[in-house]
């Protein structure tokens, strides 16, 4: 009976005493004189099992010569274990080495450092750090979808490549089918016409413009992939290919965004503690000591909303030094939103935000200072979601693109979409690997990604 080690631990009665066939990978070889135990995995389950064989067993040599990391296929008996950390255990009858494993194999069973783990980016999918990430990661995506195709979302493929910079900050990867070493010039610039697309093409930095035309469309939509940005970052928190969860609801205002936000956040956090408890508690015992209790506060908070303007004004009331000086006209600094999170013993969504800081596509405010824009700041994690109500006036998008040197004729057709039957409506962004950090409590998103793209790093 040919079985995944999930069947085992997920059917252990209908298992017991029963002959199996099992394949996978020998994690740990602990040999005595007379007996040994193996630990193993294959991957389908975030426990390993135990397997067993002594002198009984004909194959005793064989079997106590296989290295760690090794694959193999095992048959034997699943039998009642006399151990004190597993409730059953397999006898080994047999043992066929699929593939060996040298005496130099990276990772051997103790303690690896982060920074060791990502030079061997190809491998460390097998530690346990990164079985619990990874599998957290798959679940997460799923609950995004889940949450969304149950709420009448319809989940649109927006482009990779486009000709749109969605935050007109040039931050984005150009791409190009020349031959770099002879790149046509016209004017002394690179003659685009000759190009495959006949224009310059990025890389979408963001699915938001083209979510809105089907938002107008569909009502509820809802993008979900990889996006990149070409900034310079070696933060924690910066990578330059990253996914985003991007819906857009035509006749939401910013108080339904807000709502919506609240709503899925929970359900995904919900999702994912009733899903991976194993992986979580191996997270909160060896990565981020209170993650339970923090996910746990979360899912019972009510989410404050706050403007802008009064958060400002209790950052100065409070007395504190900061490295950067709350400003009425300005961003909310980490340290701001650690303040904020813990005055209020929970999330905050800080909205009406200054115009002069924010996208061109934000609705206007009616005191032409701030716009109708929101981020979610949670605790430890800090701003998870930015969002708007879009502006649905023509005029007030062409004049605020104009305003912010950008070109309405590049993207005529978005703002066509506030000439044929537009109205008011509203979306977010949200890094999906920067919800794995806070799920997880990884301090770091190049470990929150499989293969990170950040400053100098593509190797794989």
């Amino acid at each position: 009976m040919k079985l995944d080690v999930k069947d085992i631990y997920e059917q252990i009665d209908k298992f017991m005493d029963k002959e199996i066939e099992i394949s996978g990978w020998i994690k740990n070889h602990r040999k005595q004189k007379d007996f040994g135990f193996i630990d193993f995995s294959d991957g389908t389950h975030f426990k390993r099992m135990q397997l067993i064989y002594d002198l009984d067993n004909p194959n005793f040599e064989e079997i106590s010569k296989l290295k760690i990391g090794s694959a193999i296929k095992v048959f034997g008996k699943i039998i009642e274990s006399s151990g004190k950390n597993q409730d059953f255990e397999l006898k080994i009858d047999s043992v066929e080495l699929l593939g060996d494993c040298p005496d130099d194999y990276p990772l051997q069973p103790k303690k690896h450092s982060l920074e060791f783990l990502r030079e061997i980016a190809h491998l460390r999918p097998r530690s346990n750090t990164f079985q619990a990430i990874n599998r957290i990661r798959s679940v997460s995506a799923h609950a995004v979808h889940e949450y969304f195709q149950s709420n009448g979302y319809i989940y649109a493929h927006t482009p990779f490549l486009t000709t749109a910079d969605c935050e007109g900050s040039d931050q984005m990867f150009k791409v190009t089918t020349f031959d770099l070493a002879h790149v046509p010039i016209k004017e002394g610039e690179a003659d685009f016409s000759k190009d495959l697309f006949g224009q310059k093409t990025l890389l979408t930095g963001s699915g938001q413009l083209h979510g809105e035309t089907m938002a107008l469309a569909y009502k509820k939509i809802y993008t979900f992939g990889p996006t990149f940005r070409t900034e310079n970052s070696n933060t924690k928190t910066h990578a330059n290919e990253f996914w985003m969860i991007e819906p857009e609801v035509a006749f939401y205002d910013l108080d339904d965004l807000m709502d919506m936000e609240e709503d899925m956040l929970k359900f995904i956090v919900k999702y994912v503690m009733d899903h991976c408890p194993l992986e979580l508690e191996f997270c909160d015992k060896f990565i981020e000591n209170g993650l339970l209790d923090k996910l746990n506060n979360l899912l019972k908070s009510e989410f404050k909303r706050i403007d802008h303007k009064e958060i400002v004004d209790i950052l100065l009331a409070s007395g504190k030094e900061w490295e950067f000086a709350p400003d009425y006209e300005g961003d909310i600094h980490k340290e701001h939103e650690k303040y904020i999170t813990d005055y209020y013993g929970g999330p905050v969504f800080i909205k009406n935000w200054p115009k002069d800081i924010k996208a061109y596509y934000m609705k206007q405010n009616a005191d032409g200072k701030t716009v109708a824009a929101v981020d979610l700041v949670v605790p430890i994690a800090g701003e998870l979601i930015g969002g708007s109500q879009r502006e649905e006036d023509y005029d007030k998008l062409y004049n605020r693109m104009k305003e912010m040197g950008l070109d309405p004729e590049q993207i005529d057709w978005y703002l066509d979409l506030r000439k044929f039957g537009g109205c008011i409506h509203s979306g977010f962004g949200m890094g999906f690997d920067r919800l794995v950090m806070y799920l997880t409590g990884v301090e770091n998103i190049r470990d929150t990604i499989p293969y990170p793209r950040t400053p100098k790093n593509c190797k794989y």
